[in-house]
């Protein structure tokens, strides 16, 4: 706020300058966002979404541009997608327990819900790999990927993950948010390839710089073979008072055989949820 003035016109009157609301710096508003998600996570860990998921995968024709039709693939998911912690893990993650596979029903679902919850392995490392693997078992395509969950590029700004990124406040705007860019600098990185190699993450956060929530993200990842990009847009579920995922757009491209994955998944039907021992979600 600035000082007051004082002006000697005959009559000694005091002036007060127009006050204007001073705008947060990038520290209170990372550290208002990692709330947020704090809070965010241990709210949806209680829920349980309907996910309705659009793969489809193209092959080069040749060594043009084009793509051949006949070597296109489409595929149609139907999955509960639930944030859940290992046991003994520090961090939530996205479990995808997929119900429908192009319009027919898995069945083996409770079988491998019960190897996975209700025997979990001693290891919470060991745990998490398995539900990365059964999240993305059903994904085509040759290029394999387990970072297309909508609520990854959170992980970034949460205390334990912050210091491994620079941080960069683009810009403000009035109706979608601040804009604020993030690189990952330290190593090993938090994505990596089947050999470890690491695969920095980069992208962008649309931020309420009131309450720290996050209504849209962008997430990059670049290596030598692949090239990913994942978008996600958030609505505000009046229920949950929560800026949910409301919609997930990815694409990602083989840098040597030039295939390229394109994805549309769309989330509904956010409700509370309970795993019992049969291993059924209660609705």
């Amino acid at each position: 706020m600035m000082r007051p003035l004082l002006a000697a016109l005959g009559v000694i009157t005091l002036m007060l300058a127009p006050v204007s609301a001073q705008e947060p710096t990038l520290d209170v508003v990372l550290s208002r966002a990692a709330a947020y998600v704090v809070e965010f996570q241990r709210q949806l860990s209680g829920v349980v979404a309907e996910e309705r998921y659009v793969q489809d995968v193209r092959y080069p024709l040749g060594s043009g541009t084009r793509y051949s039709p006949l070597l296109a693939r489409h595929r149609e998911l139907k999955s509960d997608l639930l944030m859940v912690k290992p046991v003994g893990g520090d961090r939530y993650m996205q479990f995808r327990d997929v119900f429908e596979v192009d319009g027919k029903a898995v069945r083996d679902r409770n079988e491998r819900l019960m190897q996975l919850f209700v025997s979990p392995s001693a290891s919470s490392a060991s745990q998490s790999d398995r539900i990365m693997q059964e999240s993305s078992r059903y994904n085509i395509g040759n290029i394999e990927r387990t970072i297309n969950q909508p609520t990854l590029p959170l992980l970034f700004v949460t205390p334990a993950l912050r210091d491994h990124f620079r941080f960069e406040l683009v810009k403000r705007d009035p109706e979608e948010g601040t804009i604020v860019e993030f690189h990952e600098v330290k190593t090993p990185t938090y994505v990596s390839d089947r050999q470890g190699s690491d695969m920095p993450s980069t992208g962008k956060y649309w931020i309420d710089e009131t309450t720290g929530a996050i209504r849209r993200t962008e997430l990059d990842v670049v290596h030598t073979a692949v090239q990913a990009h994942i978008r996600v847009a958030y609505r505000l579920d009046e229920g949950l008072t929560l800026w949910v995922p409301a919609r997930m757009e990815e694409r990602y491209r083989d840098r040597r055989g030039q295939s390229e994955v394109r994805g549309t998944a769309t989330y509904s039907r956010f409700r509370k949820f309970q795993v019992s021992t049969s291993e059924e979600v209660a609705q």
